[in-house]
């Protein structure tokens, strides 16, 4: 019967963890590059006012999957609670506790474009290329948001790695490419925060170790967990 338990609460994550990877990448690879021109303030406010309600489902996206984010991450605090209370209290914090509020807040930037790419009165005091402008700088700040995010998408893979690989009901060889992936997440949000010249070339390669990440999704869903060593 604990057995089962087990099974049924690793499956649970696992769908919670698919939606999170399914709906995540919409608000913020699609959409992004939908609507942004890099280095033209115009040309992006066009693409915005022609297509307002791509932007708009970008921000549901990002509302949508945070959400599951809190789902996901308690889902996994059960899960692997009675492996390390200690380390699963961290996946907790860092997981969701930190950038989770970061995230809503920065869903505001989006907002903040919005309304000045439309026609409000109290706007007419700036001329258009200066709305266009202010709404461009919105955007950058939305996406050095994401990139401030993501340190903390990165710090929670190592709690969630040593508990994959401390639990005996998972291969741990999927907790080392948890923490491959998180040191890729920390590396180019280094990057593009301290070293700008080298973001270009360490996200190219960052991008691909990311996706180490994806394996434990599939374990979950699929297989559950094993029989506890």
């Amino acid at each position: 019967m604990i057995v089962e338990t087990i099974k049924l609460q690793a499956r649970k994550a696992g769908l919670l963890y698919l939606v999170l990877g399914v709906s995540a990448p919409i608000g913020l690879l699609y959409v992004p590059g939908q609507l942004y021109v890099s280095g033209n303030a115009a040309a992006t406010a066009e693409k915005i006012r022609a297509s307002e309600w791509l932007l708009r489902l970008g921000i549901a996206s990002k509302l949508f999957h945070q959400v599951i984010v809190i789902f996901l991450v308690l889902a996994l605090y059960r899960l692997f609670k009675p492996v390390g209370e200690a380390l699963a209290r961290q996946l907790v914090i860092l997981g969701a506790l930190v950038s989770v509020p970061i995230m809503f807040v920065n869903v505001l930037n989006h907002v903040a474009a919005l309304v000045l790419v439309g026609d409000a009165d109290f706007l007419a005091v700036f001329d258009r290329p200066q709305r266009d402008a202010l709404a461009y700088l919105f955007l950058r700040l939305h996406s050095h948001g994401i990139v401030v995010a993501s340190v903390f998408w990165g710090l929670w893979l190592f709690p969630f790695g040593m508990l994959v690989i401390r639990s005996g009901f998972i291969p741990r060889i999927l907790g080392v490419l948890l923490m491959v992936a998180g040191s890729a997440y920390l590396a180019s949000a280094f990057a593009h925060l301290v070293l700008p010249t080298f973001a270009q070339p360490v996200a190219s390669i960052a991008s691909v170790l990311e996706m180490a990440e994806i394996p434990i999704i599939f374990w979950l869903l699929i297989w559950g967990a094993r029989t506890p060593e």
